[in-house]
């Protein structure tokens, strides 16, 4: 496997319109981890690989998911990112709107999940292209695009809510709250509207909700950034 220090002070900050995304060391470290126990049983399977990586906001997720598909590429494994972002139903300054309108709005239903997995599926099935939404920022929108996955054998999907996707081979999940992550949104340039009072209370909601999906996950990353293996019944 690869040494994570090949990786150290490279900086990726356009994996996400909207986010300034840094990659660090400990991303990669714990990413080398995680490779090093999944790519035996990748290489091995006869179809595509789907990994979820969930947690709350400014856990790291996207920084993590580009870790770990940075790896496998090195391993000669092509991997594709999907981000949970791109499949809401409403662009962001829209669903800030009917968020504020309607806090019950906040949860999973915002997402179009039945499309992330038919999405993971196709892949999984052997799909060369996938058809899928593309969110805007600047423009408040969302279009339709489509990927080649050709050379790919691993889709990462990473989102708050990817641990309810069903088509998942291994789940990821990253243990740290919303009180622990507030520095690291700030950090990835989050404008005011999404720092205020009442994102906080959007937040609070979040974790209400994914707080259970720890226990379904087969890998949690802790707040240390230690990983532990979780036994699944």
């Amino acid at each position: 496997m690869l040494n994570t220090s090949e990786y150290c002070g490279l900086d990726w900050k356009k994996l996400m319109k909207g986010d300034i995304i840094i990659v660090e060391a400990h991303h990669y470290q714990v990413a080398e981890q995680i490779v090093t126990s999944l790519i035996a049983s990748i290489k091995q399977i006869g179809r595509g690989y789907s990994i979820s990586v969930a947690g709350e906001s400014g856990s790291g997720k996207s920084e993590t998911a580009k870790a770990i598909a940075e790896i496998l590429e090195a391993n000669d494994v092509g991997t594709v990112i999907l981000q949970q972002d791109d499949y809401f139903i409403y662009p962001p300054k829209s669903n800030d709107a009917k968020r504020r309108q309607d806090i019950s709005w906040v949860g999973p239903k915002e997402v179009k999940i039945d499309l992330l997995n038919s999405n993971i599926t196709a892949f999984c099935k052997g799909a060369t292209s996938i058809d899928k939404p593309l969110i805007n920022y600047t423009l408040n929108n969302v279009k339709t695009e489509c990927i080649d996955v050709s050379d790919s054998k691993v889709v990462i999907v990473e989102g708050t809510y990817t641990t309810l996707l069903d088509d998942v081979d291994t789940r990821i999940f990253i243990a740290r709250n919303f009180n622990e992550t507030r520095e690291h949104r700030q950090k990835r340039n989050r404008a005011d509207s999404e720092l205020d009072h009442f994102t906080e209370q959007v937040l609070k909601i979040e974790h209400k909700i994914i707080s259970t999906h720890c226990a379904h996950a087969d890998i949690i990353i802790n707040s240390d950034y230690s990983i532990f293996q979780n036994a699944q019944d």
